[in-house]
């Protein structure tokens, strides 16, 4: 009996099964679509990639010269600050080789931008500049805003040990409070 079906009181023959057209009895279709999904998405990223580093912006990596520093109420600070700020806020800034590649270069090309017109130590106006201003110095770096997480993260240097941020901080506000005649 078997290849016979048994519908009600008839036996009749099996018929094979049958597929519906276009299918293929490969039984790998799917993970050769999911592959081919994949390489055409990976294909894309890069086309975009590559497209993207025809944008200009954030590839003027000049570092206009030194107008005038504060007076530093040590050498220690200056230091400090240099490790910790000077790279978005001062016109000594180092571009590293991530800040000519597009996205990257984008944001770093902000910060930079950003920060210099908040507080730039090589363009030092005595206070004319809210972020020139000692409290707000030292609220930014006793909030441990500064450097922002990002910056720290690719640059271990920045990164400053409570003794190192409270004598950041006391000697970026003593600095700012004095009145520089330089």
């Amino acid at each position: 009996m078997s290849g016979l079906l048994r519908h009600g009181d008839v036996l009749a023959p099996a018929l094979p099964a049958t597929k519906a057209p276009g299918i293929t009895d490969s039984g790998n279709s799917k993970g050769r679509n999911s592959t081919m999904n994949r390489k055409k998405i990976i294909l894309a990223v890069v086309a975009i990639a590559l497209a993207i580093q025809a944008i200009p912006y954030g590839r003027n990596h000049t570092n206009p010269p030194v107008v005038r520093e504060p007076a530093w109420d040590s050498p220690t600070t200056r230091e400090l600050a240099r490790r910790a700020c000077f790279d978005c806020h001062s016109n000594e800034s180092v571009w590293p080789w991530y800040s000519k590649i597009a996205p990257t270069s984008w944001l770093v090309a902000f910060d930079v931008y950003e920060g210099r017109k908040e507080l730039n130590f090589s363009d030092w106006r005595d206070g004319a500049r809210e972020g020139e201003q000692a409290r707000k110095i030292m609220k930014e770096v006793n909030s441990g805003d500064m450097p922002p997480l990002q910056y720290r993260l690719v640059h271990p240097e920045a990164k400053l040990d409570p003794a190192a941020r409270k004598r950041l901080s006391e000697g970026l506000g003593a600095t700012a409070n004095k009145i520089n005649h330089n």
